[in-house]
């Protein structure tokens, strides 16, 4: 060998020696790759956070009290009874679902899935008994015709 060669040998034995020394010892790679793990094995998406749970009750009452596919059948209701009703609605779906926290492994998705679940049925559990209490008490109800075709409107004339 000459004597190039072998400083060149020495020098690339040298760096892989301090490469892995570096990676086997570099306290910043290991204090990152543990918070990396803790990222990863930490994310839950149940319980949500108080600011998700005011979004759903915020969104339950535009929907109650605004244009929406529910209104349109069973009524809008006043901003005031939605902001109660929505409160409520969030609440009792909230304690229905199982209370503990996801496991190791589970990210949550089953139980926001019951939670989500649980709101709707109750929304609209609370708007059929709204629109029957309201039709049995002589009050009218918007909805749409029995028979499904919107474009036909009876119309009726008095002659004098």
């Amino acid at each position: 060998m000459t004597d190039q060669t072998q400083e060149e040998t020495a020098i690339v034995t040298a760096g892989e020696d301090l490469d892995t020394a570096v990676q086997q010892h570099d306290p910043n790679v290991e204090e990152t790759t543990k918070k990396l793990e803790k990222m990863t094995t930490s994310f839950s998406i149940w319980p949500p956070s108080q600011r998700t749970r005011d979004a759903v009750i915020k969104r339950l009452i535009e929907t109650l009290s605004s244009k929406s596919v529910l209104s349109d059948r069973y009524g809008a209701i006043p901003s005031g009874e939605a902001d109660s009703v929505a409160r409520r609605i969030e609440e009792e779906a909230f304690s229905a679902v199982p209370a503990s926290p996801a496991t190791d492994g589970d990210d949550g998705i089953e139980i926001l899935q019951s939670y989500s679940k649980e709101i709707s049925k109750r929304m609209l559990d609370f708007v059929k008994s709204r629109s029957v209490e309201s039709a049995s008490d002589g009050a009218t109800v918007d909805a749409p015709p029995a028979s499904g075709d919107q474009d036909e409107v009876e119309t009726s004339t008095v002659e004098t």
